[in-house]
């Protein structure tokens, strides 16, 4: 089992920049696929940016060229810088681990952009 715990989310104005932290503690991080979802309210959750143990990453149209996921494999560790954010930006960010048909996700962290 993986346990995820984000960190990184707040307030911040229109443009500015943000970095959210997911920590994975348990086996076998390097195997899983770490992604980054969000959801806002009343709407499914969607994904973000996503990143593979070998560094291979995908990113959703409304990010490519804001958002940038990261990972170290060695401190258990996804990171999603996010730049020039957007009021639609704002929406619960959740971790999340993926290895063929299993899940595991963290408790998500509040990101507000408004002025």
């Amino acid at each position: 089992q993986v346990q995820l715990v984000e960190s990184g989310g707040g307030l911040v104005q229109p443009g500015g920049s943000l970095r959210l932290s997911c920590a994975a503690s348990g086996s076998g991080f390097g195997i899983y696929v770490m992604g980054w979802y969000l959801q806002a309210p009343g709407k499914q959750r969607e994904l973000v940016a996503s990143i593979t143990s070998g560094g291979r990453r995908n990113y959703s149209d409304s990010v490519k060229g804001r958002f940038t996921i990261s990972r170290d494999n060695a401190k258990r560790m996804v990171y999603l810088q996010m730049n020039s954010l957007k009021p639609e930006d704002t929406a619960v960010y959740y971790c999340n681990a993926h290895y063929k048909e299993v899940d595991y996700w963290g408790q998500g962290t509040q990101v507000t952009v408004s002025s």
